[in-house]
């Protein structure tokens, strides 16, 4: 079955927003504690509160916890509403593509596993 630049990028934007609704997700935004010890979600203005969910971070490394804190879900939420925007525009590889379209193309296929 061929499928069209246009739907693979709708693909990409709904796993994003099945992964957004899976329960017991921790919402954003998130800390990366002593850089890489641990990851936490506080939630705003509960800076005084004890942490909700503390986890240690993969491979104690920092980089990786920075990572992880800078791609919260309210990341998520924010990418899969400009996939959505995207999703909705008759794209062509066989034609000249915009720059942005081709970038939104490759972070889809990133988010589906698919070759670039």
């Amino acid at each position: 079955t061929v499928t069209t630049p246009a739907e693979e990028i709708r693909t990409a934007a709904e796993k994003l927003r099945e992964l957004l609704a899976a329960p017991g997700l921790t919402p954003g935004p998130w800390l990366s504690l002593d850089h890489g010890d641990r990851l936490l979600y506080d939630g705003p203005g509960a800076e005084d509160q004890p942490p909700v969910y503390v986890v240690d971070e993969p491979m104690s490394n920092g980089a990786n916890a920075d990572w992880i804190e800078a791609m919260h879900p309210g990341v998520g939420n924010l990418l899969a509403k400009w996939l959505d925007s995207w999703g909705v525009i008759d794209l062509s590889e066989h034609a000249a593509m915009q720059e942005d379209a081709r970038h939104a193309l490759a972070i889809a296929r990133a988010i589906n596993g698919s070759p670039s």
